[in-house]
């Protein structure tokens, strides 16, 4: 193969590669095509197949090793970041209206919500300071 060519495959290598990232969002395959344009320079500038394939074997083992621990970790952070009514969930409130098992309002995060108390019998009285325990539909249920 001459160099010219041997440029255009691998970079035909990468763009394939990359191409499954819009799919699947697995950036390991955006690792092994960052390897193939790495090899694709080097036979651009020369290169002989065997430090073509070194080079591309390097880069994307560099970057599977560096750089996949982290974004694994971050993905995880961003898995254990609570969205929605899971984020309202021990979320503490100020009584508006008193609050008992059947209803009352309270203020939550700048928002007024209908409310009821958790257990029979329990009322809360405005201007106390309450924690979310749930929310059941559009109700906040506090303790």
């Amino acid at each position: 193969m001459r160099p010219v060519e041997s440029w255009a495959w691998w970079l035909l290598v990468a763009v394939l590669l990359c191409a499954p990232v819009v799919h699947t969002a697995l950036l390991e395959f955006v690792m092994f095509g960052i390897g193939a344009g790495a090899a694709a320079l080097t036979a651009g500038l020369g290169g002989g197949v065997v430090l073509q394939f070194v080079v591309f074997l390097a880069t994307t083992l560099a970057l599977l090793l560096l750089v996949r621990p982290i974004t694994r970790r971050q993905r995880r952070q961003a898995a254990s970041v609570r969205h929605g009514i899971e984020a309202l969930k021990g979320a503490e409130a100020v009584v508006l209206e008193r609050v008992d098992e059947h209803d009352g309002r309270i203020k939550l995060r700048g928002e007024v919500w209908s409310a009821r108390a958790l257990a029979a019998g329990q009322t809360f009285e405005p201007g106390e300071k309450v924690s979310v325990a749930e929310i059941d539909g559009a109700t906040a249920v506090v303790l």
